[in-house]
């Protein structure tokens, strides 16, 4: 700060007084847009107006009989300072702020907000960890690694962190992926073909460039990274029936199904035969020929000889029938499969009970245990409406 302004405080304390003299230094640093010491100019000035040392303005250690009030001015200032320091850019230090005081919301619309560009620069680095790794907006900061640190590296985060997403950025992320990838594959397979097709007419879809081309698959020839292919069909079971991604993911299913056999990398039961099963389990959710991949499924279950293993692959069925509502059939398969499965799971039995609105069910299977909460439970909510 310049010679000047220590000389306009001085003239303000000796002309107005200590007030003023701490009027001047917020107005100061206001105007200078040093918010980061803005923030200790106003809780220097709310401590003067307590009567309260000055010495360490931000210090939280003040008489009991004081404390709601100023931490209140504690979160105000925070508040201000990170919204300023947002309409200056500086998301990173506004972040510092705002997550301090638990209101990170208006960062991750600034985030959301941003122009995704190839940077990788310090600041970016930067609003990645913040976005992602701390969690001000996940699927942005999966967004912003892909495009300045490539698929690669923002496939084997997601895979590191997918089961720390909530469901819907789960979803978001899983789309993201998916898109990406497809353009990625459309765009090498239609190089490859049109080496060999000269003029090759547009064409709007993956399925429509490898249908009829076996020639393209001779030789364990390939067009995308197969570890990419594999974890992002894997990561696209979370989508949702109506997601306009869905579609994709299956057509990318259809394509591995098309790889040499050593590049269809086997999945845990019922998804041993990888992509031939993800194929199934995305037409099941987009409702083609709907009743045959079902029954895929169904059948798998039925041929597993270790009874022990057979929950895995009935969870899978489950949770389709959950998701394209046929909450009956769910809960009928889950009372003989799934009721014993513990929660840490992500599956509960109870909740399926409830959303079914079957509560005999969960008052068998808890008699069958002798669980007299679960079962108080279920004849509480079976007579709620009476």
């Amino acid at each position: 700060m310049s010679d000047t302004a220590f000389a306009e405080l001085e003239q303000a304390r000796s002309g107005e007084g200590p007030r003023a003299a701490i009027d001047r230094l917020v107005e100061t640093l206001r105007n200078r847009r040093e918010y980061r010491r803005l923030f200790d100019a106003l809780l220097l000035k709310k401590r003067y107006e307590m009567g309260l040392p000055l010495a360490q303005p931000t210090s939280l250690d003040v008489p009991e009989e004081q404390r709601g009030e100023f931490e209140q001015a504690f979160v105000d200032a925070a508040r201000e300072v990170g919204e300023l320091l947002l309409e200056t850019g500086n998301i990173p230090q506004a972040w510092g702020f705002l997550n301090m005081i638990r209101e990170p919301a208006k960062v991750a619309e600034a985030i959301e907000r941003l122009d995704v560009r190839a940077d990788a620069g310090e600041t970016t680095q930067q609003i990645i960890q913040i976005a992602l790794y701390e969690g001000a907006n996940p699927v942005k900061g999966l967004e912003i690694l892909l495009r300045t640190h490539g698929t690669c590296n923002t496939i084997t985060t997601l895979d590191q962190m997918m089961s720390q997403l909530s469901p819907e950025n789960q979803r978001k992320a899983a789309a993201l992926l998916v898109r990406q990838l497809y353009e990625e594959l459309s765009h090498s397979l239609r190089a490859d073909v049109e080496r060999r097709i000269a003029m090759l007419p547009p064409t709007s879809s993956l399925r429509e460039l490898f249908t009829g081309r076996e020639w393209l698959f001779a030789d364990g020839n390939y067009h995308i990274d197969v570890s990419h292919l594999n974890a992002v069909v894997r990561f696209a079971r979370v989508l949702a029936p109506d997601s306009p991604e869905l579609p994709k993911a299956l057509e990318l299913a259809e394509y591995g199904s098309r790889l040499d056999r050593q590049f269809q990398y086997a999945g845990d039961p019922p998804f041993d035969d990888f992509y031939p099963a993800h194929e199934q389990f995305f037409k099941v959710l987009l409702d083609r020929n709907r009743a045959d991949a079902l029954a895929y499924f169904r059948e798998k279950l039925a041929a597993e000889p270790d009874e022990e293993d057979k929950p895995y692959l009935a969870i899978v069925l489950v949770d389709l029938l959950i998701r394209i509502g046929r909450l009956d059939e769910a809960l009928e398969l889950a009372e003989t499969y799934l009721s014993d499965l513990d929660e840490s799971s992500g599956f509960s039995f109870a909740e399926l009970c409830q959303e079914a609105g079957n509560m005999e069910a969960l008052k068998r299977t808890a008699r069958s245990k002798g669980d007299l909460v679960a079962f108080t439970a279920a004849i509480v909510q079976d007579g709620a409406g009476q």
